[in-house]
Formats: structure tokens, sequence, C-alpha cells
């Protein structure tokens, strides 16, 4: 009978420098709205680190986790979206998985997103608790 090795788990680096240089040359009217969210999902927990994906600044967890398939972007939290110029949307790939009361999170994509918008740095002020406690809530999902 053939034994199988226990898959180990992995971490995920963080790339900041690769975000700051993306920021430094981002022209986006709502570039200081995107700077303090940046600011506020990074300092939610030390797990959470960050990279481009999607053209856009992504962050993740960094922690340890078994091995999934890539499609899954289980280890992703949030990422920003910067389409639009009149806001900032927040990407939560996994958002459908948090119980989320204070109706800050819309859509209902059937692949489990769910979008967050911000429309000036007075909005980012009023909506940081709930952020970081839909980030909270997220890692404390992470299959480890």
């Amino acid at each position: 009978m053939a034994t199988t090795a226990k898959e180990p788990a992995t971490t995920k680096q963080s790339q900041p420098e690769l975000v700051d240089d993306f920021m430094d040359k981002l022209k986006h009217p709502l570039k200081d709205v995107a700077e303090a969210l940046r600011k506020i999902i990074l300092s939610t927990d030390k797990t959470v680190g960050e990279e481009i994906a999607w053209n856009a600044p992504c962050f993740f967890y960094t922690g340890k986790m078994k091995p999934f398939k890539p499609k899954e972007y289980r280890r992703y939290l949030v990422g920003f979206n910067l389409f639009k110029k009149d806001c900032i949307r927040l990407i939560f790939l996994r958002g459908a998985d948090v119980k989320d009361k204070s109706g800050l999170l819309e859509g209902d994509y059937a692949d489990g997103r769910r979008l967050m918008l911000f429309y000036s740095a007075a909005e980012v002020k009023e909506k940081k608790k709930d952020l970081q406690r839909i980030i909270k809530v997220l890692i404390k999902q992470m299959p480890g």
C-alpha cells in the first residue's frame, strides 16, 4: 500500500515595495482615499500582506495554509478596483462568507464577491471599524 506524504502548509510573501511603486505612480482623483484604505487594511492584522494583482493593490493572508487550487483564491482578503473615478471599490472575493449586518458589503455575485465603496476620506473614517471587522472575520476563516 502506497503512503502519501502530508503536503506542507505554505506561506506567501508580501511585496510592499511593488505596491509603494504602484501607489507613487497612481493617477486617481481619490488617491488619498486609496492610501488611507491601504494603511487601514495593513494595520488590521500582522498577517495581512500586499501585492499587485488584477492591476491594483490586493491584500492577502500571509500565514500558513494547506495547498489549494490557485483559481480558488482562498488566500485573498480584499483588492482595490480603481477603474471608476468617483469612488474606490474594494472587492472581497469571499465577501459572501461574512455575515455582514452593517450592509456595507454590496452585491450578490454568484461567485461570492462583495463590494465596499468609498467616495471620500470622511467615509473611510466612518467605515474603518466595519472594514477591519470584515477583514478579521475573513482571516479567522482561513483554513490552516
